[in-house]
């Protein structure tokens, strides 16, 4: 290969495609994570006592998680209707400027005072709920480029570097909500995505998308293929059950440490910033861990089976070690963590598993249904600690989750290596 080929391939179409789906995932993941991060400070702040930061805390989170879910759908039929980069540039954008101006909430001086005029609580509602519509768009269009740009037995590395990339967002996420306060927090994560717009230029549509028939009625799009085929409908809910087990670990035993780390008698409690950071520290080498492993034995299904038992063990170890103080609590958060990173193999299932004309919808509502599905886990916790304590309800809600990720599985067929290049009829 000569001097001037090097710089060409590096700057080849495929490439520029994963370091933006890459960036733009580490920008999704920081503001996903940094609500997790800052919400009992932020909620402090805004004059919350402990119990209402608890409550007020969960319903929030629930709100961005609903706007995933409705961002999930509208934003994979765009995908499939006017192609991949629609979606990844225009999902940045909107929780951009959400992120911007979610750093105002309540401030009564400086450029953001005239967010004062609006109730702070319902205003930090609404601006999650809008960050949830536009994260929910990014990885699942970023992921669809890349897998059908790619080649046939490539994508698999490629998706697991846009993976690894983009959960150091939540690593950042943990340190600079923890060390430069809330309101800052959120304007980095603002500007960072806006900064990303610039790297648009260079990215190229997947050619599978555009070779779709622009008026063939026999072939249609989006959602509709999904909710008429009782047969589609099935195989997304399999992956997404899969991975629902992933966002227990991040919601529960992460998202409610302080609660949990206070029914456990550790004292001083474990810093939700720090619990993050050591969870996404653990989940980058575990998104390279999967996403290799699956290449190796080339099978997708079986990397998850192996990642999946262990991220229940890190869940079994975070409930019986934490006890013993925060240390050990860090270090079995970072065990959970590194097995939790089967998520982007998941998401590689889901992508490789559905025909074009239904793949942006598939692959963006993949995750965005898995982290939905927070919402009941965290209601039925919420309940069961009422009725028992935090730690045991945290025992019975994970087994439930890991038990039907392990049933829903079992029913997966192993997509590794299949063409891409079909419909869905």
């Amino acid at each position: 290969m000569t001097q001037a080929s090097a710089p060409r391939r590096l700057l080849g179409p495929v490439n520029i495609a994963i370091a933006v789906a890459a960036l733009g995932y580490f920008v999704d993941v920081y503001d996903l994570i940094l609500f997790n991060v800052v919400r009992w400070e932020s909620l402090k702040d805004l004059g919350l006592d402990a119990e209402q930061q608890a409550s007020t805390g969960i319903w929030l989170l629930n709100l961005q998680l609903i706007g995933m879910l409705v961002g999930g759908v509208a934003w994979g039929m765009l995908g499939d209707y006017r192609g991949r980069l629609s979606v990844l540039f225009g999902s940045i954008i909107l929780y951009s400027v959400a992120n911007l101006l979610n750093a105002g909430v309540g401030a009564t001086t400086g450029v953001f005072s005239f967010m004062n005029s609006f109730d702070a609580i319902t205003a930090y509602a609404v601006l999650r709920f809008i960050a949830g519509v536009g994260l929910a768009g990014e990885l699942g269009a970023g992921v669809t480029l890349v897998a059908e740009i790619a080649s046939r037995h490539g994508r698999g590395i490629a998706v697991t570097l846009i993976g690894a990339v983009g959960v150091v967002g939540a690593v950042v996420a943990g340190i600079v909500g923890e060390s430069a306060g809330w309101r800052t927090a959120y304007m980095i994560g603002g500007v960072m995505g806006l900064a990303l717009l610039v790297l648009r230029l260079g990215v190229v549509e997947s050619g599978m998308y555009s070779a779709l028939p622009r008026g063939d009625q026999s072939v249609s799009r989006g959602i509709v293929p999904l909710l008429k085929s009782c047969r589609l409908s099935v195989r997304l809910a399999l992956v997404v059950i899969a991975g629902m087990p992933i966002w227990f670990t991040l919601a529960v035993i992460v998202g409610l440490a302080p609660k949990i780390a206070a029914a456990m008698g550790l004292d001083p409690a474990p810093r939700p910033g720090t619990l993050v950071a050591l969870y996404y520290l653990g989940a980058i080498f575990g998104d390279l861990a999967s996403g290799l492993l699956s290449q190796w034995i080339r099978s997708r299904k079986k990397a998850i089976a192996v990642f999946m038992a262990g991220t229940a063990l890190g869940c079994a170890l975070v409930l019986g070690l934490g006890p013993r103080g925060a240390l050990w609590y860090g270090a079995a958060t970072v065990a959970m963590g590194f097995f939790s990173g089967y998520w982007i193999v998941i998401i590689t299932t889901a992508s490789e598993s559905f025909g074009t004309n239904v793949r942006a919808t598939v692959t963006t509502l993949t995750p965005n249904l898995i982290r939905v599905s927070a919402v009941p886990v965290t209601i039925a916790y919420t309940a069961l600690a009422g009725a028992t304590n935090a730690v045991s309800a945290a025992w019975w809600i994970g087994a439930i989750c890991f038990a039907l990720g392990a049933v829903a599985l079992a029913f997966i067929k192993d997509p590794f290596g299949c063409d891409l290049d079909f419909t869905e009829g």
